[in-house]
């Protein structure tokens, strides 16, 4: 068995959005899916979405800060949550971080492996945008890298998103410490 890797190479590319998208992708047919905002989530419930949406892509930045960091983030009046839920259950989320009201960035966009293959991507990423441009800044950002899901660049690009730079950066994966850290909070089955 091989050792895990200290850090991992990726690239980052900056994407952003200057004009409202045109085209509103519906929910695909006999789908039982809503999204509903989140307001001020319990901390757990937060690591839950960002580890069962995010550790098959490396995401790792907020599930090692601390509680009070953590808090402070999330429940900032700047920062929106909004969960899918897909068959009762959840199955994804967004957010949203208002801090510049000029440039809005989708800060974390994805879903949990089950609700992959369902059409939801693109009705989910343009209910983000849609929320994004609610409050008419200039622009909207996102941002992804070559550790995410492989559809993630082209979906945002699909959906009216424009590279406009590309960033070489590292990180470091959860190591088994780490795993076992958020099962003692209870995130993940130990």
């Amino acid at each position: 068995m091989s050792a895990e890797p200290q850090t991992l190479d990726t690239t980052i590319t900056f994407l952003e959005m200057t004009v409202p998208q045109v085209k509103r992708y519906p929910l695909p047919l006999g789908v039982n899916a809503a999204i509903l905002h989140a307001e001020k989530p319990q901390l757990a419930f937060y690591r839950f979405l960002q580890f069962q949406v995010g550790y098959p892509w490396k995401w790792e930045y907020r599930l090692r800060m601390d509680d009070e960091t953590l808090a402070s983030v999330i429940h900032a009046d700047t920062t929106e949550i909004y969960v899918l839920y897909l068959d009762g259950a959840p199955a994804g989320f967004y957010e949203i971080n208002r801090a510049d009201p000029a440039s809005i960035d989708l800060a974390y966009f994805g879903m949990m492996p089950h609700a992959a293959g369902r059409g939801l991507g693109r009705w989910l990423l343009s209910r983000a945008i849609e929320a994004c441009w609610a409050s008419e800044p200039e622009r909207i950002t996102v941002n992804t890298c070559t550790l995410d899901h492989p559809a993630a660049l082209p979906l945002y690009q699909k959906l009216g998103f424009q590279p406009v730079r590309r960033e070489d950066s590292t990180l470091r994966p959860l190591s088994k410490t780490d795993l076992h850290r958020l099962a003692e909070k209870g995130i993940v089955q130990g």
